[in-house]
């Protein structure tokens, strides 16, 4: 890591203690989705975002595949209980949004099921956000070849091995599908209180400095986002229908 990049990120990471620590005593509830292609650098990203964030009041949740009876629930029921409560901020390493891709792509779920979900998930995010919590929902994109890169990283790195899943196969195999079906998710779960927004990943360096902007940017007072640099509009922006055509996204 260079001393200008590492000096940059620990000015974006100060920033973000201090607004958590506002946060805190403001009582705001904060809940942070990272969603994307396998290998975009969700778990990095999340690292960095969390590092010198409050173990007690920051949680990160990675849900593994649901249980019988889970399965049996309304669906967005094992995500609720774990929203933020006053003073709380939480991370979810995928979430909800896993019916709007793995699970369609691998024959999960049924196209009832997936309708029904691309129906009801904006009066779900509507609902939280009238509740008062602030959500933030980040897509991080990457490219085909950056993938099959990292992907094979975790393969041959044996230090990798937790990263990698029986699903990996899949991503190159299904390219094609996991872009359409990310293409329909992003369409019909945008909304004004609920938008989407996306992060080009090849870069990590760049991704993560991006996003951690973005993070200070729309949470923290201005007496604390001053200083902090916005976002380089190159690697984040907000999803609008014209990204699906102009190149911003991977096809």
């Amino acid at each position: 890591m260079s001393k200008d990049h590492e000096a940059e990120l620990e000015a974006h990471q100060l920033a973000l203690v201090r607004w958590q620590q506002q946060a805190m005593q403001d009582g705001d509830k904060v809940l942070i989705i990272f969603e994307g292609r396998d290998a975009a650098g969700k778990d990095s990203t999340i690292r960095v975002l969390t590092e010198h964030l409050s173990n007690r009041n920051t949680r990160v949740v990675a849900l593994a595949k649901p249980s019988d009876r889970e399965r049996s629930q309304w669906f967005f029921q094992r995500y609720a209980a774990h929203l933020p409560a006053a003073g709380e901020t939480v991370v979810f390493n995928r979430s909800w949004y896993n019916r709007g891709g793995v699970e369609r792509v691998m024959g999960f779920s049924t196209p009832e099921e997936q309708e029904v979900f691309l129906r009801d998930v904006p009066t779900f995010e509507a609902m939280l956000t009238e509740s008062g919590i602030k959500l933030v929902k980040l897509w991080l994109d990457v490219s085909k070849d950056e993938q099959a890169k990292r992907l094979e990283e975790r393969r041959t790195d044996p230090l990798k091995a937790m990263k990698s899943s029986p699903l990996d196969a899949a991503a190159q195999e299904k390219w094609d599908a996991y872009t359409a079906a990310r293409d329909e998710m992003l369409r019909r779960t945008a909304s004004p209180n609920a938008p989407w927004i996306c992060v080009r990943s090849d870069h990590k360096k760049a991704a993560k400095l991006a996003i951690l902007s973005y993070l200070v940017d729309i949470l923290a007072p201005g007496k604390i986002a001053r200083g902090i640099p916005e976002p380089d509009p190159d690697v984040l922006f907000p999803f609008e229908i014209a990204c699906l055509t102009d190149g911003r996204l991977e096809r």
